[in-house]
């Protein structure tokens, strides 16, 4: 797929006064005219060996745009209905960032799809979403090809982007107006929609600008290895790159090797990775410190960051990463370990500014609100450091504008009337304010009414040396309810077994959360941003014929 590049044309009139009525909307392809106005020749994006400035960027999302309008119905603003949706199964590359930032100038609704999805994955998701227009790669249009007359509504079908040269095009949506939908992973039932607002967008990243040191700024160059269909990878990497006008190196498809090679070619100063990448970068050796040379700032997030691949990667990279937490119906960004100014060990740092914050006990009581501690009660079964004694687990309970409006189409599942949206994940606060992300709501396991968190076990599973990843779930038991089944990687066949390893687990946690079962797997199954996808490891998805070990 090659790049669409278009010279600038003088707006007349009309558009001129379109543009400056919609100049305070917080639509993010405003902001790629007003980069394109103010550093017309500075590098917006790099792919692989081809460089588009901002003029050309902004030249040719409006010739895309033009072509999108044409595609689509016609939707009226006042009518209350949502606009068409677009949907881009692509990887990463020019032409996602111009279909995105295209639909979006003309007033559509991005739907960013993962081009790895299968034919049932991707009919549910077209379906659901109601596209009218798809652009995606060539394998997934063969794909749609055989399930269009499932697909009604899907009047157009690309692989490459439409475009027409026919002069600059004003934004007409922006607010609270719908921008995307991002389809969540579906770790219950099937992917849901959910629709966040051009505000919602704009809102993440002025949360994030009001750290100090600034995360990211004009000047600087910000590494785009993660999915562009993800919301981490969609709004805090390329978002953010759009919102200050800097410049983005694009890669679509990592390698260790290859994503250094980048780094130290475009002296990127903003990392934007998940545990994984990192992990690859500490165990890279000496090229490590000469590609790292230019970086300024490191940021992790998507999944939990292990505090030894942190530590790993800090000493050969000569600087710290910095954690973050979030999810895809919170544009993502939620809190940071740059909001406290330096990296703890485990902890996901402190809510952004902007973002309201409560961990709240499963009777609705808040055990921590916004810094301030709760009243003395009984411990939970997590043990915390009693050297930093802080709260008991609770669930983050968030406010704040990049908050989503619902889920996709009616609104369902979204903020409550105060604008409080409970994440379902379980956190505790240390005595410095500092959170520790423990597990999601519905991943805790009951044994006889005891709480047990899968992520604890896990980091006791993996902190034996013969381990190289690990995934802890409940499975029903006709005695105590559930039992903790573990799910475990080897470094190297038969180097271990079950038996060593329920022992080592039985020296680190009490007898209720220690694993009943141990089966070892050559690997787990992982989404695209690298987090375990645990219902496929639940017998009710792959069955109970494995071959693991139980201890009752």
């Amino acid at each position: 797929m090659g790049m669409v590049c278009h010279p600038p044309t003088v707006p007349d009139s009309a558009t001129v006064q379109q543009q400056t009525a919609g100049s305070s909307v917080p639509n993010l392809a405003d902001r790629v005219r007003r980069a394109a106005d103010r550093r017309p020749d500075r590098a917006a994006l790099h792919w692989r060996d081809q460089t588009l400035t901002w003029s050309e960027l902004d030249a040719a999302v409006d010739g895309v745009a033009r072509a999108l309008t044409r595609a689509v119905p016609a939707t009226d603003p006042a009518s209350g209905q949502p606009p068409a949706r677009v949907a881009l199964a692509l990887p990463n590359s020019p032409e996602f960032v111009l279909g995105y930032l295209g639909a979006l100038r003309a007033g559509l609704v991005a739907v960013p799809l993962n081009p790895g999805l299968t034919g049932p994955e991707l009919r549910h998701v077209l379906a659901d979403s109601g596209a009218t227009v798809l652009v995606g790669t060539s394998a997934v249009v063969e794909l749609v090809a055989g399930i269009a007359a499932e697909l009604p509504a899907l009047t157009a079908v690309h692989t490459t982007l439409p475009t027409e040269a026919t002069g600059p095009v004003a934004s007409t949506r922006g607010g609270d107006d719908l921008a995307v939908l991002l389809y969540t992973s579906g770790t219950e039932g099937r992917p849901k929609g959910a629709m966040l607002s051009h505000r919602a967008l704009a809102a993440n990243h002025e949360q994030v600008d009001r750290l100090t040191p600034p995360v990211v700024g004009p000047d600087d160059t910000v590494l785009l290895a993660l999915p562009l269909f993800h919301a981490y990878g969609l709004n805090t990497g390329l978002g953010s790159v759009v919102h200050h006008g800097a410049t983005g190196v694009l890669v679509d498809e990592f390698t260790t090797v290859g994503a250094l090679d980048e780094i130290a070619r475009h002296r990127v100063s903003v990392l934007v990775g998940v545990p994984s990448m990192f992990q690859a970068w500490a165990e890279a050796g000496e090229a490590v410190a000469t590609a790292m040379a230019s970086v300024r700032a490191a940021v992790c997030g998507a999944a939990p960051l292990e505090p030894a691949v942190a530590a790993r990667f800090a000493a050969v990279a000569d600087r710290p990463v910095h954690v973050g937490y979030g999810l895809t119906e919170t544009a993502p960004v939620l809190t940071s370990t740059l909001v406290g100014g330096a990296p703890k060990p485990g902890s996901i740092g402190r809510a952004l500014p902007g973002v309201g914050l409560r961990l709240v006990a499963p009777d609705g009581t808040d055990l921590w609100r916004d810094g301030v501690s709760p009243p003395e009660e009984d411990a939970d079964e997590m043990d915390l450091d009693v050297s930093s004694p802080g709260t008991d687990p609770g669930q983050i309970v968030v406010r704040g504008e990049n908050l989503f409006a619902g889920y996709w189409p009616d609104g369902r599942g979204g903020p409550d009337p105060d604008g409080w949206w409970a994440t379902g994940d379980v956190a505790y606060a240390d005595a410095d304010g500092d959170l520790f992300l423990v597990d999601r709501l519905r991943e805790v396991i009951l044994v006889n009414g005891f709480n047990v968190y899968p992520h604890e076990v896990e980091l006791v599973l993996q902190a034996h040396p013969a381990v190289a990843e690990s995934a802890v779930l409940g499975v029903p038991h006709p005695r105590t309810g559930e039992t903790v089944r573990a799910y475990v990687v080897p470094r190297a066949a038969g180097t271990v077994d079950a038996g060593e390893l329920l022992t080592h687990c039985a020296r680190h946690l009490a007898r209720f959360k220690c694993p009943t079962s141990v089966e070892f797997v050559d690997a787990l199954p992982h989404s695209a941003i690298g987090k375990v996808r645990k219902t496929l490891l639940r017998p009710s998805a792959a069955g109970d014929a494995h071959g693991g070990s139980d201890v009752h």
